[in-house]
């Protein structure tokens, strides 16, 4: 899944600013995001409060709703 030289940061960042479509790379890199995530919160129980700010949230959901072909 992951990728060289993908900068998953840009990515996710022109997404939410509307720079970008949500389209199957910014869901991928949604998804490393969350990934990363989830090892910090079994590295050490200091992650288990961390989550998504509601913005990314929100273009998770949307991207959930998107149909890839």
């Amino acid at each position: 899944m992951l990728e060289d030289n993908v900068d998953h940061y840009r990515i996710v960042k022109d997404a939410l600013e509307g720079k970008r479509e949500i389209d199957e790379q910014t869901l991928s890199s949604l998804g490393v995001f969350e990934e990363r995530l989830e090892r910090l919160k079994k590295l050490d129980q200091l992650f288990s409060d961390v989550d998504f700010s509601a913005a990314v949230k929100k273009l998770i959901s949307q991207g959930d709703r998107i149909v890839v072909c």
